[in-house]
């Protein structure tokens, strides 16, 4: 069995009567996707809001390359290597794409950013934010502004930001959303490369992709993991028909 990247162990978050995570169990094992499923509204962004460090949970641990990552904020954890792409865009709007990817880049040097506006042609800077626009096809929308470019360009420039802090792990939360299908099917086939670069914790809804790509799929429904397992697993699981799948047989 691979190494556990990222463990989650029974983890608790409640809003009031709301139990948003039920005693979540699972991990990240290395080289694989493992894809979070689940209907709208079962708690799938609040488990990555946890993981991430911007919700702290009620209860359980996180563990990341072996470590507790209790009291540790966002900014910290991306630093030891838990890269993120969100489902709703916090991308800087008003600087261009490799700006964006600019400032992942000097984040991950430990520079600071109140220099910034006059390093935008220090090439130590602006030579890997390109290569990384470039692994993900914006190379030639480097100079829009973030705020100009399609829902779709934004989140393959989420993903870009993401690759730049040079993560251990990726936490991906819809990254096809907005994508039509040659954007999603070049997207799929760039994720299923990169997990070889570092595994992928994936939320998405698009279930070809998920299909397609993932090694184990985890069944969220109302904060509580029904079943991981396989493809094979997941699609002949009675329970996961039912709740998720569209089965009322």
């Amino acid at each position: 069995m691979a190494e556990a990247i990222l463990q989650l162990t029974d983890l608790r978050k409640n809003f009031g009567a709301l139990k948003a995570t039920d005693g979540v169990s699972l991990d990240l094992r290395a080289g694989e996707i493992h894809a979070l499923i689940g209907p709208n509204g079962a708690g799938k962004s609040t488990l990555i809001h946890q993981i991430s460090g911007s919700l702290t949970p009620d209860g359980g641990s996180i563990r990341f390359l072996g470590q507790d990552m209790a009291g540790l904020d966002m900014a910290v954890r991306a630093r030891r290597g838990l890269g993120r792409s969100f489902q709703i865009s916090s991308l800087a709007p008003e600087f261009t794409a490799l700006r964006n990817v600019m400032l992942a880049v000097q984040a991950r040097q430990g520079s600071s950013f109140r220099f910034f506006r006059s390093v935008g042609s220090d090439k130590s800077l602006t030579d890997p934010a390109m290569a990384m626009l470039a692994r993900v096809g914006l190379e030639n929308r480097a100079s829009v502004p973030a705020a100009e470019l399609s829902h779709g360009e934004r989140r393959q420039l989420e993903v870009a930001i993401a690759l730049a802090l040079g993560p251990k792990a990726f936490l991906l939360d819809e990254p096809m959303a907005g994508l039509g299908p040659d954007g999603s099917k070049k997207l799929t086939g760039f994720l299923d490369a990169l997990r070889h670069e570092a595994p992928i914790l994936l939320v998405e809804h698009d279930m070809d992709a998920v299909f397609a790509l993932a090694d184990r799929i985890s069944v969220l429904v109302y904060g509580r993991v029904i079943a991981t397992g396989t493809v094979d697993e997941i699609r002949a699981n009675p329970e996961v028909r039912r709740a998720y799948l569209g089965d009322t047989a």
